[in-house]
């Protein structure tokens, strides 16, 4: 749980800067050099332990969740720009349970009545803050991010697949590497604007914070169930409510507050549960 938890942390972190980001470049630019600096951080890691030792076990799994995954976020950007934040926030939190009924159907994992449990009161959570303030606008682009739930949810249940006889490490490296280079034609299709000196150390960054997000979330799926860990990703609300409060002066309704509260409870209830066995 507490890999999931300081996963969802960082990823809250990384998504602030990297909205501040989309906003002044293309967006398909900004995912692109996001895991371009995901790759930069990461070299002084490869050369100094060999690049034999990175060699995945299979290549083509690696290669497949990149392009998935890749897929995720070319949907994801598509959308964004066009579907109200609050929309955006309740389409995102429908990917635990997409995970949760992949993992039971391609993984075998158990799905126990408290993981449904937890995951729904969460979502209920989720609902108490971003309901109030849903629209429904967004017409076709609505679709195009409801169907970035799935394909992330895919991602993910490949990435669970994989450590199962993958290194974490590896898989955050050939992450990084796959979608850079599959990110590539993309971002030139938008046009190429050169970044300025603030933007490039805000690129490396959130290559940071992506690569350090993505092998604390590979660690969590290595060691549980990856359902088991979905009622975790309802505190990515908490933390985004902190982070606004601290980046952006955004302070916390009461609406937030008392999701906060459903989303905590029910955490605790699932770690409970879950370690007990």
């Amino acid at each position: 749980m507490l890999w999931s938890i300081a996963a969802g942390l960082l990823f809250v972190v990384l998504n602030a800067q990297m909205r501040k980001l989309s906003q002044e470049l293309h967006p398909f630019q900004t995912q692109f050099l996001r895991y371009l600096m995901g790759v930069v951080v990461l070299l002084p890691l490869l050369r100094g332990r060999g690049l034999g030792v990175w060699r995945p076990q299979s290549m083509r799994g690696q290669f497949t969740r990149g392009l998935v995954h890749t897929l995720g976020l070319c949907l994801w950007f598509i959308a964004v720009p066009h579907i109200p934040l609050a929309d955006t926030t309740a389409i995102g939190f429908t990917g635990p349970i997409f995970i949760m009924l992949g993992a039971a159907l391609f993984l075998g994992e158990p799905m126990r009545p408290a993981r449904w449990v937890a995951a729904a009161v969460g979502l209920g959570g989720v609902f108490l803050v971003v309901g109030p303030q849903l629209t429904g606008q967004g017409g076709f682009y609505l679709l195009v991010m409801l169907a970035s739930a799935p394909v992330f949810a895919a991602s993910f249940l490949i990435t669970k697949a994989l450590t199962r006889y993958e290194r974490p490490e590896v898989i955050v490296v050939w992450q990084a590497l796959t979608v850079t280079v599959l990110s590539l034609p993309v971002a030139l299709t938008g046009g190429w604007q050169w970044p300025d000196a603030a933007q490039w150390a805000l690129f490396l960054l959130c290559g940071l914070l992506g690569s350090t997000g993505h092998y604390c979330l590979t660690r969590s799926y290595q060691v549980t169930d990856i359902s088991a860990t979905q009622s975790v990703k309802f505190l990515e609300l908490i933390w985004a409510a902190l982070v606004g409060w601290a980046m952006f002066g955004d302070v916390p309704t009461g609406w937030t507050l008392a999701g906060g509260a459903v989303i905590c409870a029910a955490t605790v209830w699932i770690a409970r549960r879950e370690a007990r066995g």
